[in-house]
């Protein structure tokens, strides 16, 4: 990963598409945001997405802080409006069988080698991914504070979170609807009674404990 351009400083007050706009100025345009969703979860897919913007998103922010309703609508604006989106969706089972930090940097790559549009340059949330291809940046809390990045925390949230809700209608008991596969009490209950399905990622913490207590059983 690189450093901005000289030139490209971003002023605290900039907002939500300073980066956008700063990048622009320097010739690196069209600018792409990638993140994921569902690292944190013990069940279902991690899910990645890339997003090319070139016009504002109203009401766009960080996923984490909307509600669902406004999610889903920033949603419909960003695959309506967005010159580019890509959605990769990694399996639990690949999760495990990869190690959740490799799945992670796989799905960022394999989102941003699936955009139609090639990007001039790249925002990631949080940490750097090498072997992009095109110079990028890693933004701290990257998703409240680039534009990009937002659009794709909110792709990506709303796709799993849709997806969680279909697992749902497979394994009830576990009532991924609710808790979209993080280790919420009710989860960790669910677990405890009834063991991992297929869909949990057999190499955390918790879900190894709740195996062991069915085989015990």
């Amino acid at each position: 990963m690189t450093r901005l351009a000289k030139g490209a400083t971003i002023r605290r007050d900039a907002g939500l598409y300073g980066y956008e706009r700063a990048l622009a100025r320097q010739g690196l345009r069209p600018v792409a945001g990638v993140d994921e969703a569902g690292r944190g979860a013990c069940a279902g897919p991690l899910v990645a997405s890339a997003v090319v913007l070139e016009r504002p998103i109203p009401g766009l922010a960080d996923s984490k802080l909307l509600t669902e309703k406004r999610r889903e609508a920033c949603f419909d604006l960003i695959m309506a409006k967005a010159v580019d989106v890509s959605v990769v969706i990694i399996p639990a089972a690949e999760c495990d069988r990869m190690g959740l930090q490799h799945a992670n940097i796989a799905a960022l790559r394999r989102a941003l080698a699936r955009l139609t549009v090639r990007p001039g340059y790249v925002l990631t949330d949080g940490f750097p991914v090498d072997g992009l291809g095109v110079p990028g940046l890693a933004v701290w809390k990257g998703d409240r504070v680039a534009a990009s990045i937002a659009a794709a925390s909110v792709v990506a949230k709303v796709t799993r979170d849709r997806l969680m809700v279909r697992l749902h209608e497979d394994f009830p008991a576990y009532d991924f609807a609710t808790h979209k596969g993080y280790s919420t009490p009710v989860h960790q209950a669910a677990l405890r009674q009834h063991g991992p399905c297929h869909e949990h990622r057999k190499t955390y913490v918790n879900v190894k404990a709740a195996m062991e207590n069915v085989h015990e059983l």
